[in-house]
């Protein structure tokens, strides 16, 4: 198709996307029925979060984690991003590069992926906490892998 094709296939789109700015609304719209949802966890992130899925196929896993008061994840890597929610207590994450991430309540942040992102939880408080977190693996990949710890001294 040549340069003509294209424009007339423009020209279609733009006379469509006129045409249906002429259709009410009310029109199209129906109203929901026997349709209930719940807000388990919410959290806001403190900048723009990034996220990226796998290449190929993606497992994607809702799970909810407890970390009970001086319990930890142990030391580990994903092989794709979480998005993760701290539902209730403060989560500290002490990062691959020995940096300290607390979050608490009501927030959320995504982890990234990769061995070069190496990271432990620990719940440093007096009430459990509690995690809403979606993994976004490639298929077939565990939730996540044992690392060597970090030494920061």
């Amino acid at each position: 198709m040549g340069q003509r094709g294209g424009v007339h296939r423009a020209v279609l789109v733009a006379a469509c996307v006129v045409a249906l700015g002429f259709v009410p609304t009310a029109a199209t719209a129906t109203p929901g029925s026997g349709v209930t949802g719940t807000v388990v966890a919410k959290g806001t992130s403190v900048g723009k979060l990034k996220v990226a899925s796998p290449k190929g196929r993606a497992d994607v896993t809702f799970r909810m984690i407890t970390i009970e008061p001086g319990g930890s994840t142990g030391w580990h890597t994903h092989a794709g991003q979480l998005i993760a929610v701290v539902k209730s207590g403060t989560l500290t994450r002490t990062l691959s590069d020995c940096s300290v991430e607390v979050t608490p309540a009501g927030t959320s942040f995504i982890e990234p992926s990769g061995a070069g992102h190496r990271h432990i939880g620990h719940n440093a408080g007096t009430e459990p906490v509690v995690l809403w977190v979606t993994y976004l693996l490639p298929e077939g990949h565990p939730l996540s892998d044992d690392a060597e710890a970090v030494d920061c001294g």
